[in-house]
């Protein structure tokens, strides 16, 4: 594929992030009182206990779920690994995954025949934001079918996705605290890595300011020609790590110091890393494959070790890669190295998921077992659920290590280690994250793959909560949301135009012609709509 035809296709999987907007709001009823809600829902069947877990007294069986996950990547399978199938028999309960993009989204609303269960992953979009039409409280199915749930779910979560009228419609994974950032039990995922051997072969070399970096890439393809000098993560999805993941090893503020919304794209330090990147392409040290690449060739290089260093954006998600390459090659593996730093003496404040989570489940008002769906909720949540999705079975994969940590069986370990597919496909560890949280994967090290230890352990220092900068955008749908959808859009294109520009005066006039799109666009009241919505988080959070 042309760089051309990937540029649009950039821009048209920006476009499709807005698509959302067009969702009908008359997607279902709005939720009416908690009373009348519970008047609607079906008789329970079984005896309610606020402690003990309903699934442990429903005895019905034939129980069958549509799960809709808005993710063609998810994987669909359910009873066949060790994880599902016990999922399926404890709560005797099949489910059946759905995938799709925003489009597929947009059909199931446009029908009106929803799914049991929806899950999501923009907090922002029309479909979060007007769940009481189509979804139901988790309050009042809690309350009505599994109060357990309220033992398990954690309170500043369900404060932070109240809605208006004071119910909570969606539950999150990976929904971290800032107490869950202090305990440091929550990883980093974000890292510059390079391969073992390219270190030992090069010399010293600074990866720490734009000049050095230049050198450094220039250095590495005179050893390793047959190498990609730079890689990052694909543009398939966004913006690679280019932006987002590179602003925050530069340190790049979010916010300003009285709480406005700052402009990252824009800062000059990142700038300055933008204009060495294009220095790195233009001296054929950053290959045109990888502004066209998806993410399963991207995968493939990991996997192969075909580049010298990454921007590596999310290396739990690339881990299985990672790791393939450490076994086949342990001295040749890839490390996290101090590089691509701030030159006005910024510390990195690498980030990881916050209070919003990141794939957020919805129960659909639709349903016709709601019962056995805030079941499925309050299982996945417990640590029941929790300690089987990220471990197994005790005694066949995992058994106690004592202070309260745990370990792999040594068959286990030795699965993890030597045969990554079948610790993925057959055991499906660690990978039924719908609900997961990081606080359950820090009770053993080796929940992560031995290949990113090294890097989760180089960033821990830099990990920093911005809790009040989430969900800030514009509400979908109106003037502004379709003006920053533009902007978003133009900043995916330009993004790639910056780094591939041929000289230091196209570079500048790139960034200018950003700036002028930007202005055209309405960014002034765009932003003034994030400084509103900061305030309004930072009131949710009880932060001054």
């Amino acid at each position: 594929m042309s760089i051309t035809k990937r540029l649009a296709r950039i821009g048209a999987i920006a476009a499709m992030a807005a698509a959302t907007m067009l969702i009908a709001a008359g997607c279902g009823s709005s939720s009416s009182n908690s009373s009348s809600t519970s008047d609607k829902l079906p008789k329970v069947s079984y005896k309610v206990s606020k402690n003990t877990p309903a699934w442990k007294a429903d005895k019905s069986k034939n129980n069958t779920l549509t799960w809709y996950v808005n993710a063609d990547w998810w994987n669909k399978s359910f009873g066949k690994d060790m994880i599902t199938k016990q999922i399926k028999k404890d709560l005797n309960v099949n489910i059946k995954f759905v995938t799709g993009d925003d489009t597929k989204l947009n059909t199931y609303f446009a029908s009106g025949k929803l799914p049991d269960v929806v899950t999501i992953l923009d907090p922002n979009s029309k479909v979060a934001r007007t769940a009481s039409q189509w979804a139901y409280p988790l309050q009042d199915l809690a309350t009505k079918y599994d109060p357990y749930f309220f033992k398990v779910a954690r309170q500043d979560t369900l404060n932070w996705y109240k809605m208006k009228d004071g119910k909570t419609y969606g539950y999150p994974d990976y929904s971290n605290t800032e107490a869950d950032y202090k305990s440091g039990k929550v990883p980093p995922r974000d890292a510059f890595i390079v391969r073992k051997d390219v270190l030992a072969a090069i010399g010293k070399q600074d990866f720490t300011t734009p000049e050095g970096f230049v050198k450094a890439m220039a250095a590495i393809k005179a050893k390793f020609p047959n190498l990609t000098p730079f890689g990052f993560n694909d543009f398939s999805g966004a913006n690679s790590s280019l932006d987002n993941v590179v602003q925050d090893m530069l340190g790049v503020p979010i916010v300003t110091k009285d709480n406005k919304y700052y402009a990252r794209n824009m800062d000059p330090d990142y700038l300055k890393w933008l204009n060495a990147f294009r220095e790195v392409h233009a001296a054929g040290n950053i290959s045109d494959d990888s502004f066209t690449d998806d993410s399963n060739a991207f995968n493939e290089k990991v996997n192969v070790g075909k580049y010298a260093t990454i921007m590596m954006g999310s290396d739990v998600n690339h881990g299985i890669n990672l790791q393939t390459f450490a076994s086949k090659h342990p001295d040749d593996q890839y490390v996290a190295v101090d590089g691509i730093q701030s030159t006005e003496g910024r510390k990195p404040t690498l980030s990881q998921a916050g209070i919003s989570g990141w794939m957020i489940n919805y129960i659909s008002n639709k349903t016709k077992n709601p019962a056995k769906a805030i079941q499925v909720f309050e299982y996945l949540l417990s640590d029941r659920g929790q300690m089987l999705v990220n471990y197994g079975i005790k005694g066949k994969t995992y058994e106690d290590a004592g202070n309260g940590m745990v370990k792999w069986t040594p068959s286990a370990a030795k699965v993890q280690q030597d045969d990554p597919d079948k610790w993925q496909n057959q055991y499906r560890m660690g990978e039924f994250i719908l609900f997961g949280h990081d606080r359950y994967k820090a009770l053993n090290k080796d929940s992560y793959v031995k290949a990113i230890w090294q890097m989760q352990k180089w960033g821990q220092k830099y990990l920093t909560p911005q809790f009040k900068t989430e969900n800030i955008a514009p509400d979908p749908g109106t003037q502004e949301a379709r003006a920053y959808s533009a902007i978003q859009t133009n900043w995916s294109t330009t993004l790639v135009s910056l780094i591939r520009a041929k000289s230091k005066a196209e570079f500048d006039a790139n960034v200018k012609k950003y700036k002028d799109f930007e202005k055209s666009n309405s960014i002034d009241q765009i932003n003034q709509t994030r400084d509103k919505n900061i305030k309004a988080n930072m009131k949710k959070l009880n932060m001054k």
